[in-house]
């Protein structure tokens, strides 16, 4: 029994060795040539509760922790900031249709109001990104300034996300 329970640790500790060399492309491109900032106003207040709260999961520049260059951790990380920029990139804000500019605006508005943004598992370790009723409050009269914005610009149905269809059988 000794036998197996040492075999089992080498085995678990060559493994956890052998994952650190496989690690994933970072985040660190830091491009904003299409960056929301690029065409509409942040101040700086707005500014720096992104900075804290959103951006390194919402753009293309992430400060990884130290803790980010350890496997599994690295890997966790590398699919939160993937699937945080699937949902929104500020980064890449401008280069989206205006409809599609005015929905994730909205969709901003709705996580913060319902505590969505940011998340739990982010917040719990980078403490600092934990908003305030006033911070919650100011990102989402920027967001609606600039909703408001697009809607004295904008024709209304421009805005307005087409309808999908149903989608084919196994695409859900």
């Amino acid at each position: 029994m000794k036998k197996i329970l040492r075999y089992t640790l080498i085995a678990l500790a060559v493994l956890l060795v052998v994952i650190q060399f496989i690690r994933p492309e970072k985040n660190l491109s830091g491009d904003e040539t299409n960056g929301i900032a690029a065409k509409y106003p942040v101040p700086a207040d707005v500014q720096a509760v992104l900075k804290v709260a959103c951006n390194d999961c919402h753009t293309n520049k992430t400060e990884y922790p130290w803790y980010a260059g350890v496997q599994p951790f690295a890997w966790w990380i590398g699919n939160h900031i993937e699937d945080g920029k699937r949902h929104l990139n500020f980064s890449d804000f401008t280069s989206r249709r205006i409809a599609i500019q005015n929905h994730k605006l909205e969709e901003v508005i709705d996580e913060v109001k319902e505590h969505e943004m940011p998340l739990a598992s982010y917040t719990w370790i980078h403490r600092d990104a934990v908003l305030s009723d006033a911070q919650r409050e100011l990102l989402i009269s920027w967001a609606e300034g600039i909703m408001d914005n697009l809607k004295a610009t904008y024709p209304p149905d421009s805005l307005v996300m087409p309808k999908r269809g149903p989608r084919p059988p196994g695409r859900d």
